[in-house]
């Protein structure tokens, strides 16, 4: 940090502005990264703005043109292009890396990630044996009725 104070003159913005650009690591680049974590460039936001469009827009496309016969396999196929928009997401525009906050954001996104897949695999494996195992003889009862 700077030894520079603010005065009242100042105020906060002017200490900002002092304090920017100098070099708090010692190594001559007069870059200021905080704990690894990136600054990002109008490059790198556009480009994670394309790939989230186009990674949108597929989606879209696969399910109103019918692309692929299989529900199933389009469902999978969602899913994965999914996955990957959010990981364009983290990448692009929350700046998330292993170097940042000293690893701990990557080890509270592992922790975040198996608890969602435990959830969500749980939660669809529930479901599924409810549907097959629930009332199977009131599908034989419907069709005996008149």
């Amino acid at each position: 940090m700077s030894t520079h104070t603010a005065t009242p003159a100042h105020g906060i913005h002017g200490q900002l502005q002092h304090d920017h650009g100098h070099d708090h690591h010692g190594d001559g680049h007069g870059h200021d990264e905080h704990d690894g974590a990136s600054h990002g460039t109008f490059k790198s936001y556009m480009t994670g703005f394309v790939l989230a469009v186009i990674l949108t827009a597929i989606p879209f496309w696969l399910v109103m043109d019918n692309v692929i016969e299989s529900s199933s396999t389009t469902a999978m196929v969602l899913l994965g292009l999914g996955a990957i928009q959010i990981v364009v997401h983290m990448i692009y525009f929350l700046h998330m890396n292993f170097r940042s906050e000293g690893g701990w954001n990557m080890l509270a996104l592992i922790f975040t990630v198996v608890f969602v897949v435990i959830t969500l695999s749980g939660s669809l494996w529930v479901m599924y044996h409810m549907n097959a195992n629930m009332m199977p003889a009131m599908t034989h009862e419907m069709n005996d009725k008149p």
